[in-house]
Parts: structure tokens; C-alpha cells; sequence
């Protein structure tokens, strides 16, 4: 298939530039196996799941990553951590007129120093050379809201652009179908005797990056680390045993587990994961997802489809765009069940 098979029309009013002020409260597009179609709210999920179904979270926290400031020319620039290597050390993608060369000093907004080590592909190598760089984070960082979000961050970001469940800092993106989950749905969830597991993948800013090649073949995906552990994996073999659907939250989570199960047998995976799911792939751990709407001809787009069948989810698609509904980070979810054979 090509890039372009998973392009769709969306008008800019569609973007969700803020989230609603109940997380609950947002729209929910259900999508069976045959394609059949029903407009619901977040808040019905319940209604919608079995005793015995398991869902799966990513528990990854996002790291207030993004930070302005200029170089010793006093030009600016825009720093967008993608990975902490170490306590000083990281990982960045760099805005600048000019990008900088090895050698080259940083200074943040507060004046606090860092310096250019070198490139790693597209990503430069950075040094904080007074402070660690989780300290600097608490002071100087702004919350990454994704490029197709036309504002600063602000305050209410700082909770909103996070999960309720967040617990392991290392994401510079939301894994956005869990924003919709808040505390009193949880307990509605849990009382209806649905069990939660919890992986791990820190998503990286080139989650955003666009695909640039046509052919899919070429497309090679960005690294990122995830963990599924022995107890998710228990709990998946229990509720699998038991009868019980395996609904994963998010891309995130079907790319942790897909990854975990590739040998064909889920097991317990701590690492980077290259992972690409388009059409013609065979899930092995997921039976069920909800996710957000994704960008025009990206590999989340590509993922939605292969689950839920392209034809369906682009046709799902047209009607969310004719329905009003709000697309992206801060915009409505879907719930699909896997396609029928």
C-alpha cells in the first residue's frame, strides 16, 4: 500500500486546539468488526465492555521537554528533548536559524548553560553542564504540545496534556486515548469487574513525524522504548483464559504488545521497539482498541486501519468529519473491535 491510500479531508476547525473541561465528556465513535457505526460519549464506555474484558494503559508521564532560549550569538532557539541519556545528557531536536555545530553553547530562557556534543541522525546530542537536566525541566520546561496545537502551552496543560494514571516520566507526547479516563469512570470501570494492566512505552517526538516516502516499504519508523512486564502478561494470559477481551488504550499499547508477542507467544519485553502495523498485519495480543482520530497518511492512521479494516475506519472517518467531531490530542476517541476475518 502507499502513503496515500490513508489520506482524508479534514477541515482545520476539526483540530482540537483545548480539551473539554470534562475528560469524560468527549465523543465516542464505535466501530465494530463488520463495520456497522454508532455515535456514543466517552462516559458509556462501560456499557460497552464485558466483566472478565482487561484493559491495557500506558503509564508513561510526560516530561516537561520543551524549552526556549538562545545561543551565544543571541539567536534563538526552540529545544525539544526526545531522550534523557543520562542525568546531563540527552537526546533533542533543535529549532534554529542555523543548526548548531559541535562545541556550540545553549543557553536556556534562565541562562542556565548547555552545550552541542554532536548529531545522532536527526537528533543533536546536548549537555547540561550546571544542572541536571530533570531540575532544569521543573524550572525552565514547557509542556510539548504536538505542532498542530497553534498555542503556547499554559497552565491547565500542565494536567490536562497528562493522564490520570501517569506514573513513569519519559514520554515528550500524551498517549492521548487515555486523557478521556478520569478517576470516577475508573471506578465505574472497576465496579463492572473490568481489569486494568499497565505497560510502559515513552513515546518520542517522531510520533509527528510525517511519512515521507510513497512507497510504505521505505518507511522506516522511530525508536522507542517500551516494557511490558511479567504482571501484564499474567493478567493478559488470565483474562484471555477466562474469556475476556483484551482492549488496549491506545496505539501505544498495541505497538507494546504486538511487539512483546511477535515470537507468537506474549512475553515479557523491556527495549526499543521499530514496530510498523499497517494493513495485511496479523494481530497477535489485542482484541479490541480505543484510540483517538489521527493525522492524514500517518503511521497511527496506518494502524487504526489495519485493526479495523481501511475501507471502515476511513469511512468512519468521513462521518466523523461530518459530524462535528474533534479530531487529535485533545479531540473525541474511538472504540474498535478487531476486524472480522
Amino acid at each position: 500500500m502507499r502513503r496515500s491510500d490513508f489520506h482524508f479531508a479534514l477541515p482545520p476547525d476539526r483540530i482540537a486546539q483545548y480539551p473539554l473541561k470534562n475528560r469524560s465528556a468527549s465523543r465516542l465513535l464505535c466501530l465494530d468488526g463488520r463495520g456497522n457505526r454508532q455515535d456514543r460519549r466517552f462516559w458509556e464506555l462501560p456499557d460497552l465492555l464485558r466483566p472478565g474484558d482487561l484493559l491495557v494503559f500506558n503509564n508513561t508521564k510526560v516530561l516537561r521537554a520543551r524549552f526556549f532560549g538562545r545561543k551565544a550569538s543571541g539567536g534563538q532557539v526552540e529545544i525539544l528533548l526526545e531522550r534523557l541519556l543520562s542525568a546531563r545528557e540527552a537526546l533533542a531536536q533543535i529549532r534554529a536559524s542555523k543548526a548548531p555545530k559541535p562545541g556550540t553553547p545553549l543557553y536556556l530562557a534562565g541562562g542556565e548553560p548547555l552545550r552541542c556534543e554532536g548529531r545522532a541522525g536527526d537528533l543533536f546530542h546536548l549537555r547540561a553542564l550546571e544542572e541536571d537536566f530533570s531540575h532544569l525541566m521543573q524550572r525552565q520546561g514547557h509542556m510539548p504540545l504536538p505542532p498542530y496545537i497553534r498555542r503556547p502551552d499554559g497552565p491547565k496543560d500542565e494536567a490536562r496534556y497528562q493522564t490520570v494514571y501517569a506514573s513513569r516520566a519519559g514520554a515528550v507526547a500524551a498517549p492521548t486515548a487515555g486523557l478521556h479516563f478520569d478517576a470516577a469512570l475508573l471506578e465505574r470501570l472497576k465496579q463492572r469487574g473490568i481489569g486494568f494492566a499497565q505497560i510502559t512505552l515513552h513515546i518520542g517526538a517522531g510520533t509527528f513525524q510525517p511519512v515521507r516516502v510513497e512507497n510504505l516499504d521505505e518507511h522506516q519508523m522511530h525508536a522507542e522504548w517500551l516494557e511490558v512486564d511479567e504482571t501484564a502478561c499474567q493478567q493478559i494470559q488470565a483474562a484471555r483464559a477466562a474469556g475476556g477481551r483484551i482492549i488496549a488504550v491506545g496505539t501505544t499499547s498495541v505497538r507494546s504488545l504486538e511487539t512483546a508477542a511477535a515470537n507468537g507467544t506474549l512475553r515479557p519485553y523491556r527495549g526499543e521497539t521499530r514496530l510498523f502495523i499497517r494493513p495485511g498485519y496479523r494481530f497477535r495480543a489485542v482484541d479490541a482498541l480505543i484510540t483517538n482520530f489521527h493525522l492524514p497518511e500517518s503511521t497511527l492512521l496506518m494502524l487504526v486501519c489495519a485493526f479495523g479494516g481501511r475501507e471502515s475506519v476511513l469511512a468512519a472517518y468521513a462521518h466523523a468529519v461530518e459530524q462535528g467531531y474533534r479530531f487529535f490530542s485533545y479531540g473525541d476517541a474511538m472504540f474498535l473491535s478487531r476486524r472480522a476475518p
